[in-house]
């Protein structure tokens, strides 16, 4: 079995903003040669997640109009994680809502995704440089 190893770097000028990374993992799967088995992609920093979905603005904006709703940036003071100086309480909230990582099979090369399914790195806590993990294994 081989495996792959690969850190793909984000700096979101947005506080909270999506980001499709499926073009760099589709990089990341070409440069491993890898074409049968698993494909890892995971957050690297606890105000940010990965999640498949749909690569769709009005589902982008509805996402973020929600977990605004869920776990609102504003009032800072409302968060006792805040009390140490922080103001990102609310972005460890909406990262733990949207996940951590996703696991997709690697079938003949290819992301074996079903209809419209992207893979997003998802930014709750931005405007400064983030790391993604892509790790692949398989033959």
């Amino acid at each position: 079995m081989k495996s792959y190893r690969h850190e793909l770097w984000l700096n979101i000028p947005e506080r909270m903003a999506f980001k499709n990374i499926t073009p760099e993992v589709v990089h990341c799967i070409a440069e491993s040669g890898i074409r049968e088995g698993l494909v890892l992609v995971n957050a690297m920093h606890i105000t940010a997640s990965v999640f498949i979905n749909d690569d769709e603005s009005g589902l982008h904006h509805d996402y973020k109009k929600w977990l605004e709703h869920v776990a609102p940036h504003a009032p800072i003071s409302s968060y006792r994680h805040n009390d140490t100086g922080e103001d990102n309480a609310d972005a460890h909230l909406k990262r733990q809502i949207m996940g951590r990582e996703v696991v997709v099979a690697l079938t003949q090369g290819r992301l074996d995704f079903g209809p419209w399914e992207q893979i997003f790195y998802g930014e709750f806590d931005g405007r400064r440089r983030k790391r993604v993990l892509v790790k692949i294994i398989g033959e």
